[in-house]
């Protein structure tokens, strides 16, 4: 835990409508006080991120639901009594107190409650809600260390709050509870499985959705360097292809692929919840080292598993030409 100074001090900026970095079980969050419109709106501006891109606003506990969601039906409760503090987020309609700013004008919010003692600490102390998504420009690697914040956005934001890495790795889940039956519309740090067994029914992932939420756009999470997809017992075959037109390749799998010597590994283990906490840190180490693309092998489409396929597919996609910040 941070010293009380630094929370103080943190709070201090929040309500004079700064934006700072704070840790978060998931990832690293470029927070402001959602109900400060123009904080929020400096969010965007730093991040790069387009006004109709909605944020998740994170609460100090599910006591805080009803201040944000006009309703909020069993199911939801449910979950959050089950997964909160936690790698989820409930979409709900929206009462008053989420602005346009924060919903991207839609009727709908996005809400959780972080499983981190520093991001909880902050916002007790602060008393409202925070907007807080990645702490790194948009589309790109999201920051799973205050370092990578650092790197990323340096002074372009007031406070960088550490609290060392990110135990989970990978966004959260996103349920979707606005419409009637649940939806998962972005697999992440809660596994399908977990979700489904505590509404004792079948829960649909749709990452296509009227609905925006965070993290939703074809491309994102996306390094420098090019990604290509390969399922483990492909990627040597593709790692030759692609040297053979003269590209500097990476391979970002497990420790046990057979690959020539002088291709540059960066190990993702094979077990999801492993590969989740890891994924993003190797991604940005490849990029260190300055490769042309990089080979990512494809983990089962199960637990985490399925976050990593989505987070590796999105970083694959093809991107938007125009700069984004």
């Amino acid at each position: 835990m941070l010293n009380p100074d630094q929370l103080d001090r943190a709070v201090e900026l929040l309500r004079g409508g700064g934006v700072i970095a704070l840790p978060t079980e998931t990832v690293y969050g470029l927070a402001a006080n959602a109900e400060d419109e123009l904080a929020v709106r400096r969010v965007f501006a730093i991040k790069g991120r387009p006004a109709t891109h909605p944020l998740i606003v994170h609460l100090a506990g599910a006591e805080h639901l009803e201040a944000w969601a006009r309703e909020v039906p069993a199911e939801a409760r449910r979950l959050a009594e089950a997964f909160w503090p936690g790698p989820l987020t409930l979409v709900l309609r929206r009462t008053t107190r989420a602005t346009d700013a924060v919903t991207g004008g839609q009727d709908t919010v996005a809400l959780r409650v972080p499983g981190h003692p520093v991001a909880l600490e902050v916002l007790r102390r602060l008393g409202g809600g925070l907007a807080a998504p990645s702490a790194n420009r948009f589309g790109k690697v999201s920051p799973t260390t205050a370092e990578h914040v650092r790197q990323d956005l340096g002074s372009d934001v007031d406070l960088v709050l550490d609290g060392g890495p990110s135990t989970v790795g990978v966004e959260s889940t996103i349920v979707d509870l606005s419409t009637g039956a649940p939806a998962i519309l972005r697999p992440g740090g809660l596994a399908t499985e977990d979700v489904e067994r505590v509404l004792g029914r079948e829960v649909p992932v749709r990452t296509s959705s009227t609905v925006r939420v965070s993290g939703s756009l074809a491309s994102h999470y996306a390094p420098r360097a090019g990604v290509v997809l390969a399922e483990p017992a492909e990627a040597a075959e593709r790692v030759r292809e692609l040297r053979a037109r003269g590209l500097n390749v990476g391979v970002l799998g497990p420790a046990h692929l057979v690959l020539p010597p002088e291709v540059a590994r960066f190990d993702v283990p094979q077990d999801a919840g492993d590969a989740a906490r890891v994924l993003y840190a190797r991604l940005r180490e490849a990029d260190a080292q300055g490769h042309d693309v990089l080979v990512a092998c494809l983990p089962q489409a199960q637990g985490l598993g399925l976050a990593v396929r989505d987070r590796l597919a999105r970083a694959a996609a093809p991107r938007d030409p125009t700069p984004s910040h």
